[in-house]
């Protein structure tokens, strides 16, 4: 089956119209920072044929189609194997002092999501794993089994702001002592019991769950809150960044980092705005762009994506 059969990239042709002012200039260079399978890397080395791309990801299974896909543009892209908070180290190992785009697609890949054994879905049993990048350690088996019922209440209301919270982390420190957490799907019998038929009713008793274990064997928010201001900086002026996130947690960041960073630093009171406290972007589009009811038609995944762009107007002084 043909790459572009099972994998449909989310809003391509509006993440192209945002970046492409940034990208039309000579020796331009795009970062995609969520490389994934290439699908929109493959589409901005179709657009501008003189684009240079610096491809990013922590999974090698995605590094290596990636690889494939693009082989008809191999002289003018580099993939890099890295968690997306290293941008700068990438770069400069690159000896790139500055690039025209940014490019976010945050969350889980199609890759991860539809390869069963890698244990992101909830629906399919699998072994309890979750790694994004297979190279590092932690897994949601070693999570379910090792966490103390608060570390466990703590993850599933932070990162899955699930109500339950309390109740499932108790329900999982009790199985456990008899029997040892190995497939996804003894955790989600264990969940789903303790789940009141009303709630049950309301959606999948555990999907709030395995979206916190990912978000914590990945460290996503963590390693967010590092990428965002670390990709702004990469930024040349009149460049520009693009991000698109599928839940709440992470559009909090990203609105959070580009509206101070669009933001004036002036003093409150201050009559004239002096040229330093001049904000360094502006927001190219205003709040949160959602997918067209077309879109999601077109590709359920873009049903919950929010996106932001903004583009540097100046250097700190």
């Amino acid at each position: 089956m043909a790459i572009n059969d099972i994998h449909t990239p989310v809003l391509l042709d509006r993440c192209v119209e945002l970046l492409a002012p940034a990208l039309e200039r000579p020796g331009a260079v795009l970062v995609d920072a969520t490389l994934g399978m290439g699908g929109h890397a493959e589409a901005f080395l179709q657009r501008f044929p003189g684009l240079v791309l610096v491809g990013l990801d922590r999974d090698l299974d995605a590094l290596a189609i990636a690889e494939e896909r693009l082989k008809p543009f191999r002289d003018r892209v580099h993939l890099v194997h890295t968690v997306y908070d290293g941008i700068q180290d990438a770069l400069a190992g690159l000896g790139i002092r500055e690039v025209s785009g940014v490019l976010f697609d945050l969350g889980v890949s199609s890759l991860q999501l539809d390869r069963v054994e890698r244990g992101f879905s909830y629906s399919k049993d699998a072994p309890l794993d979750m790694r994004m990048d297979n190279t590092s350690d932690l897994t949601a088996e070693r999570i379910v089994a090792t966490y103390s019922e608060q570390e466990l209440r703590r993850i599933f209301h932070e990162y899955g702001e699930e109500r339950l919270a309390a109740r499932y982390a108790k329900a999982i420190v009790e199985a456990r002592e008899t029997t040892p957490f190995v497939r996804s799907a003894q955790l989600v019998s264990v969940i789903t019991a303790v789940t009141p038929v009303v709630v049950q009713r309301a959606g999948h008793p555990a999907k709030r769950v395995f979206q916190a274990l990912r978000i914590e064997v990945n460290q996503e928010l963590a390693v967010l809150e590092r990428a965002i201001p670390a990709a702004l900086d990469s930024v040349a002026v009149g460049g520009r960044i693009v991000v698109m996130a599928y839940q709440s947690l992470e559009d909090r960041i990203v609105k959070k980092t580009l509206a101070k960073a669009s933001g004036s630093t002036a003093p409150a009171g201050l009559p004239i705005e002096l040229p330093e406290h001049k904000p360094l972007f502006k927001l190219v589009i205003r709040g949160a762009e959602l997918a067209s009811d077309e879109e999601k038609a077109r590709n359920p995944r873009a049903a919950p994506v929010r996106l932001r762009a903004a583009e540097r107007l100046r250097r700190a002084a």
